[in-house]
């Protein structure tokens, strides 16, 4: 429940425009978003803060609509200056995962395939050599 502190806020803030766009958390695959979550508020905050994580969960998880302002005031105490960039990704991941069959931004999808080419990369130029018992680029 917001309280007049937060309508107050809700009313003095100004939104990004994709704010004003709806997202069906039904068509996004959650499992994914709380992963990128957890990872960014730890990233954000230099640990992992399993209230600030689990609170951002349960706002995002307690309607199919979540309201992303609603949202964005709520973690302001916690996430500070960060707050509205934050929210600004997590809803740019958010519409994209909806519109992604499989319910996934593609944003991920695009870092995640990159983050195993690189992973290919490094392994194809290093060799563990037994015999020396050491790592190389040869």
């Amino acid at each position: 429940m917001a309280t007049s502190v937060d309508a107050k806020m809700l009313r003095q803030t100004k939104f990004p425009t994709e704010f004003s766009r709806r997202v069906d958390m039904t068509k996004v695959n959650i499992e994914v978003m709380k992963k990128w979550i957890a990872g960014k508020i730890s990233e954000i905050l230099g640990n992992e803060d399993d209230v600030v994580i689990e609170l951002c969960f349960n706002l995002l998880e307690g309607s199919r609509f979540p309201d992303i302002k609603s949202l964005q005031i709520q973690l302001t105490g916690f996430l500070d200056k960060d707050t509205a960039k934050f929210c600004k990704e997590l809803w740019l991941l958010c519409l994209s995962g909806q519109e992604n069959p499989q319910g996934v931004p593609k944003e991920l999808l695009e870092a995640k395939k990159l983050e195993l080419i690189q992973e290919k990369v490094v392994l194809s130029y290093t060799h563990y050599d037994r015999d020396a018992n050491v790592w190389s680029t040869d």
